[in-house]
């Protein structure tokens, strides 16, 4: 019986106009300032990034995960209910490291819930291979939401913070 209302409570949050709450505890920073010309230029979409003081990525809000990538393991694709599609990912050319430092916990796919842990990454390897820890989130579709709010120059808190609206 209760397997029921569990249901009907993950629908509800799916189906939700989405609100992003930090990923990661930290600063949050304009993409702009991202040390790296692909982000900052909003080549790849708008968005914004985290300077962590932990090293566990967690789910902003309800989404599926649409993209792996296994072999550096660096960055979660998501898709929203809204139809909204993110990039979260660790690290300024991390995928160099070719996945050393990090492990998913999630899988393609997979739906998940605000808060769930999506990856974690070990920064005092990021640091010694000479790689920044900047974990960025970038809307890959961000110009069919117009109306989406950016909140940035503050310091955030895991899983509390609002960072996005729409």
């Amino acid at each position: 019986m209760f397997s029921i209302f569990k249901n009907k409570e993950n629908s509800a949050e799916e189906n939700q106009t989405p609100v992003l709450k930090a990923y990661l505890s930290g600063k949050v920073i304009p993409i702009e300032e991202v040390k790296d010309e692909v982000f900052s230029s909003k080549a790849l979409g708008d968005g914004l990034a985290i300077e962590p003081e932990g090293n566990i990525v967690t789910a902003p809000c309800a989404a599926t995960v649409s993209l792996l990538m296994d072999d550096s393991k660096h960055a979660v694709g998501l898709t929203l209910s809204n139809g909204a599609e993110l990039l979260i990912h660790e690290g300024i050319d991390t995928v160099n490291m070719q996945g050393d430092g990090f492990r998913y916990f999630v899988r393609q796919g997979q739906k998940v819930k605000a808060g769930d842990k999506l990856l974690e990454f070990n920064p005092e390897e990021i640091k010694a291979q000479g790689y920044e820890k900047t974990c960025i989130l970038v809307f890959t579709n961000g110009d069919e939401y117009p109306d989406m709010k950016i909140h940035t120059g503050m310091d955030a808190v895991q899983n509390e913070t609002v960072i996005i609206e729409f």
